[in-house]
C-alpha cells in the first residue's frame, strides 16, 4: 500500500467531486472456478484499491459525502477460517492502514444503505462487472438486479475517471516495476522460443517469471504464430522455422499496476526479407506515433498518423496505391490495421474499461466513430500530462477479412488485392510500448526492451 495520506487525499477529492449523497464502493470477493472452495486467484476491484488500498476479499466501503465520513464493512476471520487462511489482519487494522477510522460488520451495510435511501439520499455506485456483486448490491439495497445494472452514477463515473486518469509519480513508479517484469518476460521469450517448441512452453515460462517475482500476469498472455488474431488466447501451435510470433504479455506490480508490452519475434533467429519489410513499417509507424504524443494532442489524430505511416510503407511494397492521405481518411488501412493504436493503462491494463470506454477515452465533443477499424479505438480524446497510454501499431493479414473486402471491392481504388493475396498467410506484426505523457512531451516507460530487428535477432539466436 501507499502511505495512508494518499488514500485520505484521494477520498477527499472524490467527495469534493461528487458533491452530495452516499458513495458505495464494493470490493471483490473470491470467485469460484468450479466449486466454492476452488477459487480463481483473487483480484481486488481496482477502484476499491485506488481509494482504500486493501487487497483482501469480501470488503465494501461507504463514503458519506455530506457528513464527510467513511466506513469499511467486512468480517474478521474466525478460528475456522484461520485454519485454511492463516492469521489475517483484523478489519480495524486494515482501516488504519488506509486512514479510515470507522468499520462495521458486513451485515450492517444493508442498514446503512436502506437508511440513506429512506432518507431520500442518492446512493452512487460504479458499473458492476461481476454478477455476484450485482446480486450482493441488489440484496443490500433491496432493489432489482436490473436497477443495479442500469443505475450506475454518471457523476461518480466521471469523477473517478478524471481522478484515476492522471497518474502520480508513485503510480508511475509502480507501472515501471510492472514493466521491469515485462522486460524479463519478453527477453526470456526471445532467448527461448525455437522451432519444434509449442507456444505454450514459452507462454508458461513467461507467466512463471511473473509468479516467481511475487506478482501475476496483468492479462492472459498472447503468444502466437497466428498474430493476425489480435487477442489470441490459444497456445497450442507447434512453432517452426520461418514463423514469427506476436508476444503481447504483461505483468502487474506488487500493488496491481499493469505493464503491457508487445514484441514480434522470429522463430529460428532471423526475419526473412518479407518479414523485415513489414516489421520495419510497423516500427517506423510506432516511432512517429510516439514522437507525436504530447499534451493537447487528440489521440485519434495520433491513431490516424500511424495509419497513414502504415499505408506509406505498404505503398512502397506495392500492396496499396493512390493517395495515402485520402486512403487513410476513408479507412483503407482497416484491411491491415483493424484495432486502435492504444489505450489508457494503470490499475487496469485497459484502464477503467469497466466504467465505460466512452467515459474514459472520449468526450461529448469527441464521440466514438462506430465504423469498423475505428470503433475499437479505446482512446481518442486530447492527451494530458499524467496519462499513461500504450502505443501499439500493427499490420495484420486476416484471410477472412481480405476475402470479404475483395469480394465487396472495398477500397479497390487503393488496395492491390492481387499483391495482398500473396500475404494472406503472413500472420501479423505488433510492437507496443507504455508511454507517460509529460508536461512537454512524453517518455517511454521502463528499461528499453529490444525492438530493433538486429537486437531481436541477436537475442533470438542465443
Amino acid at each position: 500500500m501507499f502511505d495512508k495520506s494518499t488514500y485520505i487525499q484521494r477520498r477527499r477529492r472524490l467527495r469534493e467531486s461528487v458533491c452530495s449523497g452516499v458513495i458505495l464502493l464494493p470490493g471483490n470477493g473470491l470467485s469460484p472456478m468450479n466449486y466454492t472452495l476452488n477459487a480463481y486467484p483473487f483480484r481486488q476491484d481496482s477502484s476499491f484499491l485506488y481509494y482504500f488500498g486493501s487487497d483482501a476479499p469480501a470488503l465494501a466501503a461507504v463514503i458519506d459525502v455530506d457528513e464527510a465520513t467513511e466506513c469499511v464493512f467486512g468480517d474478521d476471520a474466525t478460528p475456522d477460517d484461520i485454519v485454511w487462511t492463516g492469521p489475517q489482519p483484523a478489519l480495524h487494522q486494515r482501516c488504519e492502514q488506509c486512514g479510515v477510522d470507522r468499520s462495521a460488520a458486513m451485515a450492517k451495510l444493508c442498514d446503512v444503505l436502506t437508511a440513506a435511501r429512506r432518507g431520500g439520499r442518492v446512493v452512487h455506485w460504479l458499473p458492476p462487472y461481476r454478477a455476484e456483486n450485482v446480486l450482493r448490491m441488489a440484496s443490500a439495497m433491496g432493489v432489482s438486479t436490473e436497477a443495479i445494472v442500469r443505475g450506475a452514477s454518471e457523476s461518480l463515473i466521471r469523477a473517478v475517471v478524471a481522478q484515476r486518469s492522471i497518474k502520480t509519480a508513485e503510480e508511475v513508479e509502480q507501472i515501471e516495476l510492472a514493466i521491469e517484469t515485462c522486460y524479463e518476460m519478453q527477453v526470456a521469450a526471445m532467448r527461448t522460443a525455437r522451432p519444434g517448441m509449442y507456444e505454450r512452453e514459452v507462454a508458461g515460462l513467461m507467466e512463471g517469471i511473473a509468479i516467481s517475482r511475487g506478482v501475476r500476469p496483468a492479462f492472459e498472455t498472447i503468444f502466437s504464430v497466428h498474430g493476425e488474431t489480435l487477442h489470441n488466447p490459444f497456445h497450442g501451435n507447434l512453432m517452426k522455422a520461418g514463423d514469427i510470433a506476436v508476444n503481447d504479455s504483461g505483468a502487474e506490480s506488487p500493488m496491481h499496476y499493469a505493464g503491457d508490452i508487445t514484441r514480434t519475434i522470429p522463430i529460428g533467429g532471423r526475419f526473412d526479407s518479407r518479414q523485415r519489410d513489414i516489421y520495419r513499417i510497423v516500427l517506423d509507424a510506432q516511432r512517429k506515433a510516439i514522437e507525436a504524443v504530447r499534451p493537447g494532442v487528440e489521440f485519434r489524430q495520433v491513431h490516424l498518423l500511424a495509419a497513414r505511416e502504415l499505408l506509406v510503407g505498404l505503398k512502397e511494397l506495392g500492396l496499396v496505391k493512390g493517395d495515402v492521405e485520402a486512403a487513410a481518411g476513408e479507412g483503407a488501412h482497416t484491411l491491415f490495421f483493424q484495432c486502435g493504436l492504444g489505450h489508457m493503462m494503470g490499475l487496469d491494463v485497459h484502464d477503467m474499461e469497466s466504467l465505460g470506454e466512452d467515459y474514459v477515452g472520449y468526450t461529448r465533443a469527441i464521440p466514438r466513430n462506430p465504423a469498423f477499424g475505428f470503433k475499437s479505438l479505446r482512446l481518442a480524446k486530447a492527451l494530458e500530462p499524467g496519462f499513461v497510454i500504450t502505443v501499439e501499431p500493427g499490420l495484420y493479414f486476416i484471410p477472412a477479412l481480405i476475402d470479404r473486402y475483395h469480394a465487396e471491392s472495398r477500397f479497390a481504388q487503393y488496395v492491390r488485392y492481387d499483391v495482398v493475396e500473396t500475404y494472406r498467410d503472413f500472420g501479423g506484426v505488433r510492437i507496443e510500448d507504455d508511454v507517460l505523457v509529460t508536461d512537454d512531451g512524453c517518455r517511454v516507460l521502463g528499461r528499453p526492451i529490444p525492438k530493433e530487428m538486429d537486437e531481436v535477432e541477436r537475442l533470438c539466436s542465443c
